[in-house]
């Protein structure tokens, strides 16, 4: 297996982007700012989705009221997985992120495994993602313009449409990530004061924040939900290549990110709480299900304020369709310049120097997916087993779930590379970070597998409660056996996985 001692120094690539072979095997730099790219990460939280949904549904199916510091445990967890994966950002600047890292600490064919799964992984959070907002869309139509259309049309045209963006500079995603993304952040925050400005019944109630509330069976699978709202943070690094100076923008933005959103989401958790009182939070929440923000929303401030928030609620999934679309192409960027997928994969488009073969990969998986669920919708959107629904749930949980394992593993890399290196006495602190959080991660992951059956509503006994994940564990498979196959009959191929452009600079050194 090869290790990361056999691999030429980061320092290696430090003087900027290669021009061997064409500027089309690099993307472009100094392209993001801190600004520019926190937003773009940011945006994939979609922090209205969340506070609108995820919460509203932790807190009816699992009956926990003490989700708010549920969000307080998990920021403290992710804190200390970004505090290695941060450092490791310093030394490795690929766009293949988590799949680099591992390669660099675990080797290539590891490296390889973890490819397979972040590209599986992102496609099914980004897909998912199509369910919902095709709904919500359709019903969008049907109350403010009493026409009736199919989820699926908004789907299939929204993924059209972020196709088209992903052809474009990724300054041009930011500005449109950006001005939603602040819309819909505002939004929630004055209702989290407008609920603290007029409480329930148990007042300005810290309930919610009590350890006793985190008992009984349900934590373990409210831990999946909650993390789940998290994803997002942990891409800054796929964004390295198009800053000027990733080591110090990379890490400032992820420490950012995941301190902002822990913060904004045990809050805004805490205010639904006292909004309804906790005494009444989770029954509220069955009652009133996705709808429970807006039915407080109504009360508090108004119709108008309520209708702007459903806009939001959409024009935010759609901000988060074009931040994982951007993830996911950036991936298939990366491995098609390494050779683990197809070459053309491995080269940028016209001026953009977008990757724009990747972008059309998962425009056409995103497209297939909801056409073949649409073909399959013979039930009316509410109804629980309609394809709309399962689209959104089951994909969901798959991505969470590789992303999850992902950062588990990251976690063991981090520890790996830099005992490899000689710097374990130098980074004692980092490394002890590492290795808690890649032991919190593995047990929310075997939680989620556990509960995979909860997750995605599926009935005791279900197959779904192996096949859905049971495709995240097929692709790591795939990806080892790929990488296997590249140690075996080209070995110089294997050699380059994970170190991204600096491949390109030793070719050019080579040839010269």
């Amino acid at each position: 297996m090869t290790t990361d001692s056999s691999r030429t120094s980061p320092s290696a690539s430090s003087g900027g982007i290669s021009t061997f072979k064409g500027q089309e095997r690099a993307l472009r730099a100094d392209r993001l700012g801190t600004g520019g790219l926190l937003l773009s990460v940011l945006a994939a939280t979609a922090p209205l989705m969340v506070v609108a949904g995820v919460m509203p549904t932790t807190f009816a199916v699992m009956g926990i009221v003490g989700q708010p510091l549920l969000f307080v445990l998990l920021g403290v967890v992710l804190i200390l997985f970004s505090v290695g994966y941060a450092e490791m950002s310093r030394h490795v600047h690929n766009a293949g992120a988590f799949y680099a890292y591992i390669s660099r600490g675990l080797g290539g064919t590891a490296g390889a495994g973890a490819a397979l799964v972040a590209l599986v992984a992102y496609n099914a959070l980004q897909v998912g993602i199509y369910g919902i907002f095709g709904f919500e869309v359709s019903g969008l139509f049907a109350t403010y313009a009493d026409v009736e259309i199919s989820w699926w049309i908004p789907a299939l045209v929204a993924a059209l449409a972020v196709g088209l963006l992903g052809w474009l500079k990724i300054d041009v995603n930011a500005r449109v990530l950006g001005v939603l993304l602040v819309i819909e952040v505002l939004l929630v925050v004055i209702f989290d004061i407008a609920a603290l400005a007029d409480p329930g019944k148990e007042g300005l109630s810290l309930h919610a924040f009590n350890p006793d509330t985190l008992t009984g069976a349900g934590v373990g699978t409210a831990l999946c939900f909650c993390i789940a709202a998290f994803l997002g943070f942990e891409q800054a690094p796929v964004y390295a290549e198009e800053t000027s100076r990733p080591h110090v923008l990379v890490p400032r933005v992820m420490f950012f990110a995941v301190g902002g959103v822990a913060v904004f989401f045990a809050l805004s958790s805490w205010a639904l709480t006292v909004a309804t009182g906790p005494a009444a939070i989770v029954g509220t929440s069955q009652k009133e299900s996705a709808g429970l923000l807006f039915f407080l929303t109504e009360s508090r401030l108004g119709g108008t304020f309520t209708d702007v928030l459903h806009v939001l609620f959409v024009t935010g999934m759609f901000a988060a369709l074009l931040s994982f679309h951007n993830v996911v192409a950036r991936y298939a960027f990366a491995m098609g310049r390494e050779g683990l997928l197809p070459g053309a994969f491995g080269r940028t488009s016209g001026s953009s120097g977008a990757p724009g073969t990747g972008s059309l990969l998962q425009t056409v998986v995103a497209v297939v997916v909801v056409a073949a669920f649409a073909v399959a919708d013979d039930k009316p959107a509410g109804d629980p087993t309609a394809p709309v629904l399962h689209l959104f749930t089951w994909f969901g949980n798959i991505g969470a779930l590789g992303v999850i394992v992902l950062m588990a593993a990251a976690s063991l890399s981090v520890v790996v590379f830099f005992v490899r290196r000689g710097a374990a006495a130098a980074q004692a602190w980092r490394l002890v970070t590492s290795a808690l959080a890649g032991i919190a991660l593995l047990v929310i992951a075997g939680y989620t597998v556990k509960d995979f059956e909860v997750l995605v509503g599926a009935g005791p006994g279900s197959s779904l409660s192996w096949v859905l994940p049971g495709t995240i564990g097929l692709a790591a498979l795939a990806g080892v056996v790929l990488g296997l196959v590249l140690r075996a009959r080209a070995p110089e191929k294997h050699a380059r996985i994970g170190l991204g452009n600096e491949a390109f600079q030793l070719d050019k050194a080579a040839s010269s």
